[in-house]
């Protein structure tokens, strides 16, 4: 049964300086007591009314009938517990009834609803993306109009993107957007891969859709963005439908109590956010937010996947043990499976944190040139919590049906729901390798690879801090891989082929992750001396891996196209 383990997620946060925002004046109240109230909280909502629901949810699914979209049993009411909380506006204005909260904290909340219920959370993790949206892009009368209803739960938000013919070439959409001429819209157009499309959780739904306006030019800068309720009302008078009709539900490995919707705009009214052919720099902004938060969700699920296998582990009596403990937790192999997952969920934790963290200090920031700092941070860490969380959760959870063994392969245990669950994490909200390509494409690009130079400048002050600490082989092994890693930057800043660059873009990426990993746990273990040994674990047993993506990374495209595809 899952723990939130809460004095963890602090021990992270503190060593992070997640303290220090405090002292700012926009988030003042954000004080470690503050934050202790806030995850007792959390923990007793998860663990009391969202676990029980994980298991049960699997088994039911969600399932459209008769047009409308059914969740299992116990779900409404789980929903209307994390809306009642506030956990839904936990991070959004208190203009219009958040409690803003600092990101990081925010992230903290997210990652124990995910490990309680990664299906049912997935719905106002939605919904605060478009919430930050609508905040920074919509107009006042519109944000009157629907963060009161975002942020209370009594809406709920999704993020219309993909068609049958443009998934990640965004592009390509066709949906087309009429003018009304009354200050609304009417679009026409179907939607694919819409989470939380429809269901039956609360009283309307939001869709924030990509359409093109007439005349609007190809491509993705003639994309517009436009706010349509699934329910239409104005006047006081009661709600209609809108013309947004779910057309059927996804079969998937996982999540099944999360609707995975196809829906069809038939002249569905809606309201411009942004400018016209503005779609794409207003929908970034909740992508950004959904990048960030699907990496927590693999957090939190490696997170379960690392409790449940750990007390298997501890309770599983099977032959003769080289330690003589009682369990197969004193095999060596066992053991080493352990300490992966242990390491990896707690340098997933230790990114996403981070990444939070640098979005707060950026939003707090009492200066331009630090307001830009912090944002150019954040920035490259998004692409590395986004897809290292992700990884991390999956390997996390995949170990963890490899401890169980064969039970653990049958689905009673829900070791295996675990891994079907976050197996999309991958996948939407941009691929990783989508990740990686923006890592080297975009992110380098913007300032010559100095956001990069900078966070490797803090390991470098790590390596000082373990020579200091009298720990010199830890020192030198981080420090060669912390300078493989500025030598790979440099060589990518100078390759004239973009496509070379993105045929090395995920071994780069896996690469800095990996560094900055042992980098955050080797802090974690000069902090705190019983942390060393999962330190030095990572840092002689997973930071190798480094110096072979290092070398992957500045291989370029023609290798990979030398080779025959197909028979």
């Amino acid at each position: 049964m899952y723990r939130a383990p809460l004095q963890e997620m602090t021990f992270c946060a503190e060593m992070l300086g997640q303290s220090d925002l405090a002292a700012t004046e926009r988030f003042s109240e954000a004080t470690p007591e503050t934050r202790t109230a806030i995850l007792d909280e959390a923990a007793r909502l998860c663990e009391g009314v969202l676990v029980p629901l994980n298991w049960t949810g699997d088994r039911e699914g969600a399932h459209l009938e008769n047009g409308v979209v059914r969740t299992p049993e116990g779900f409404r009411a789980g929903f209307e517990a994390i809306a009642e909380g506030g956990w839904i506006g936990a991070t959004a204005d208190p203009a219009h009834g958040g409690m803003g909260l600092p990101q990081c904290l925010g992230t903290m909340v997210q990652e124990i609803l995910f490990s309680s219920c990664m299906a049912l959370a997935s719905n106002p993790m939605l919904t605060q993306g478009q919430i930050e949206a609508l905040e920074v892009q919509g107009s006042e009368a519109l944000k009157a109009t629907l963060l009161p209803k975002l942020i209370s739960g009594q809406w709920t938000g999704t993020m219309n993107l993909s068609e049958p013919q443009a998934g990640s070439d965004v592009g390509a959409v066709r949906t087309r957007a009429e003018d009304l001429g009354d200050g609304t819209f009417a679009l026409h157009g179907q939607k694919i891969w819409i989470t939380w499309g429809d269901h039956d959780l609360a009283e309307n739904i939001c869709h924030l859709v990509l359409a093109r306006l007439p005349e609007a030019p190809a491509g993705t800068k003639g994309l517009s963005l436009f706010a349509v309720p699934k329910l239409w009302s104005e006047d006081g008078r009661p709600a209609t439908p809108n013309n947004v009709r779910t057309i059927s539900l996804e079969r998937k490995l996982g999540l099944h109590a999360s609707p995975t919707c196809v829906l069809e705009y038939d002249g569905a009214r809606g309201w411009l956010v942004g400018p016209p052919q503005g779609g794409m720099a207003a929908m970034f902004v909740m992508m950004n937010n959904a990048r960030l938060g699907v990496g927590v969700q693999g957090l939190g699920i490696a997170e379960a996947a690392l409790q449940k296998a750990t007390t298997y582990a501890l309770e599983r009596r099977q032959g003769a043990t080289p330690d003589g403990s009682p369990t197969i937790a004193g095999f060596a192999d066992v053991r080493r499976m352990l300490a992966r997952m242990q390491a990896m969920t707690q340098a997933a934790r230790a990114l996403c944190y981070d990444c939070a963290l640098s979005i707060d200090l950026a939003r707090a920031a009492g200066s331009e040139a630090v307001r830009r700092a912090h944002t150019a941070r954040a920035g490259v860490l998004t692409p590395l919590a986004k897809a290292f969380g992700t990884r991390a959760g999956i390997e996390v959870a995949d170990l963890g049906i490899q401890v169980h063994g064969g039970i653990g392969y049958v689905e009673d245990t829900g070791a295996a729901q675990l891994w079907r669950d976050v197996r999309v994490s991958s996948i939407y909200e941009g691929t990783n390798g989508i990740q990686a390509m923006d890592l080297v494409g975009r992110k380098l690009s913007l300032d010559d690879g100095e956001a990069v130079r900078g966070l490797l400048s803090e390991v470098e002050a790590t390596v000082d801090a373990a020579h200091e600490a009298g720990h010199p082989e830890l020192a030198r092994a981080l420090a060669a891989a912390r300078s493989k890693a500025e030598g790979v930057t440099g060589k990518l800043l100078t390759m004239d082929s973009l496509n070379d660059r993105f045929a090395g873009a995920t071994p780069y990426l896996d690469m800095l992750a990996g560094v900055l990993g042992a980098h955050y746990l080797l802090r974690a273990g000069l902090r705190e001396r019983a942390r060393l040994p999962l330190a030095r674990f990572a840092v002689h047993q997973m930071l190798p891996r480094a110096h072979a993506d290092a070398q992957a990374a500045i291989g370029g495209a023609e290798p990979l196209y030398a080779i025959a595809l197909g028979g």
